[in-house]
């Protein structure tokens, strides 16, 4: 119906794909935020933390909000300064075509995949609840997600993004009131953790990854920096709905908002992960993706049952439709648009659009089956981070923070960085080193990728020429033409405000 209503604002090429800067920063900020609320957020963090305990809140105070921040007033401004419509463009105009072509190829595998995860952790929730076949449950949801993305686009996905968000609200609520009466508060939880899963820091080693699941270099380094900065800061799909905020204002605030939110979100997720870690633990062979649907069993009932699994639906919904509609826009946008057939009418362009909606849908479907080799959703994901954002990462930070980092340099960085984390989990899939965890592994990776990224860039700027002053106008910090994009007093100050509770919260559970 969403779809329906709005396809009058889906006519342009610019509506379809880009919101054409018009949408409230109410909107913006909540579909930022439901953006990540997908599989990552509702099924997977339930399941890393019925799997890792109280470590899975470092996903949010250490591996969230600091990024989040960042991206709002160091990256936003120089994105909108330079006039970039999506990532890949931007990495064109700051290093070269072979660059942005790169950063279409990973971020096309990238969001493939994701989407594959939503409507595989769709599959686990109705085989569970009523017994839904694989094939079933993946064509449903994908019908679902094609119709309203190819008629409304970006608008459409972003208010459906709104109503999914407050059903996550409202479906998960009840289940935490539920726990919490059911173990007599928080306390009563941690008190039937075993010890090594009530804290966040307290008995972690400083650096000790073959045998720790998570030690203090892993997790200050591969997730609260490389991992965290190189998705919240460089995933298009999140950069996508702050840009169409309908004004720069708007543009900055729409993370700070999501950030403020992010804060209390565990209260929703990995509660329930920790009473599953209780509940469950005496099962042989659990499957941790199935966490939350047997929570709900446990303690939804007749109709509330219904209202529980509307609200896992919503997110990974949420999650699948945003991945399908910017991964449209970067082909017809950054490829079709500008390569494969330039200067056609507007209205070629969103058919071009709606029919590639269908081709990702499907191609979704057929990489579903690819999670199926994975008892933890949050391992799968954080693997892909690591493999394709992680390198970005330091492509970005060098592009848009240094005026030296030339063309060549950016294009091989980054081509290494990730052959070099493809490399790094090859020799941990086939043994020749070991972690404590799949995830200990995903976050050394991550710092390998970046590492190797950020080494090759420095050096072959060194012997490559770079672009002049007058070519980086308005694409890298040091070169803004004007200065007219200001951070207003009021994001400065809730950016503050965020970061202390962030750091107070931190202190509180360690």
């Amino acid at each position: 119906m969403v779809g329906w209503l709005f396809r009058r604002k889906a006519h342009s090429s610019s509506e379809f794909f880009h919101a054409a800067r018009t949408l409230p920063t109410a909107v913006t900020a909540i579909a930022f935020l439901a953006a990540n609320c997908g599989a990552l957020e509702i099924v997977g963090i339930v399941s890393a933390s019925a799997k890792y305990g109280a470590e899975t809140l470092h996903f949010y105070w250490i591996g969230a909000v600091p990024a989040m921040l960042f991206l709002a007033l160091g990256m936003m401004p120089i994105y909108m300064r330079s006039r970039a419509l999506t990532v890949p463009e931007f990495l064109k105009l700051r290093f070269n075509e072979a660059t942005r072509a790169l950063n279409i190829v990973c971020c096309g595998v990238m969001m493939i995949l994701v989407s594959g995860i939503s409507l595989y952790a769709l599959s686990q929730v109705l085989r569970t609840f009523l017994g839904w076949s694989f094939t079933q449950t993946t064509l449903t949801a994908a019908a679902i997600v094609f119709l309203y993305v190819s008629l409304g686009g970006l608008t459409a996905t972003m208010y459906n993004e709104v109503i999914q968000f407050a059903l996550i609200i409202l479906g998960l609520s009840p289940l935490v009131f539920f726990i919490l009466r059911d173990f007599h508060g928080i306390a009563g939880i941690a008190s039937h953790l075993e010890p090594s899963m009530r804290h966040t820091w307290v008995g972690l080693p400083i650096a000790s990854p073959r045998t720790s699941r998570m030690d203090v270099l892993g997790i200050s380094m591969g997730l609260g920096f490389v991992l965290s900065f190189g998705y919240w800061c460089t995933d298009f799909v999140l950069i996508q709905r702050a840009l169409a905020a309908r004004s720069t204002a708007g543009v900055i605030d729409t993370p700070l908002i999501a950030a403020a939110a992010k804060l209390f979100f565990p209260v929703l997720v990995v509660l329930p992960g920790l009473a599953a870690a209780v509940l469950f633990r005496s099962e042989l062979g659990f499957n941790y993706d199935q966490a939350l649907p047997a929570l709900m069993m446990r303690y939804y009932r007749h109709g509330l049952l219904g209202f529980g699994i509307t609200a896992i639906l919503a997110s990974l919904m949420s999650g699948l439709a945003g991945n399908i509609n910017a991964l449209v826009t970067i082909w017809t946008h950054d490829v079709y648009r500008a390569t494969l057939a330039p200067n056609k009418s507007d209205g070629h362009y969103v058919l071009v659009g709606r029919l590639s909606t269908l081709v990702a849908i499907l191609l979704s479907v057929a990489t579903a089956y690819l999670a199926l080799s994975f008892n933890n959703l949050m391992d799968y994901l954080q693997l892909l981070f690591s493999l394709f954002n992680a390198p970005l990462l330091a492509t970005f930070l060098l592009g848009m923070f240094t005026t030296w980092a030339t063309p060549q340099a950016g294009f091989w960085g980054l081509l290494f960085g990730t052959l070099s984390s493809i490399a790094h989990n090859f020799v941990y899939r086939t043994h020749w080193i070991t972690y404590g965890s799949d995830m200990s592994a995903n976050f050394y990776g991550a710092i390998v990728a970046w590492t190797s990224c950020f080494i090759v860039t420095a050096l072959l700027s060194v012997f490559t020429p770079a672009k002049s002053l007058e070519e980086l106008a308005d694409l890298t910090y040091w070169t803004a033409t004007h200065r007219g994009i200001r951070t207003p007093k009021t994001a400065l100050f809730l950016a503050f405000a965020a970061m202390a509770i962030c750091l107070f919260l931190s202190i509180l559970f360690r």
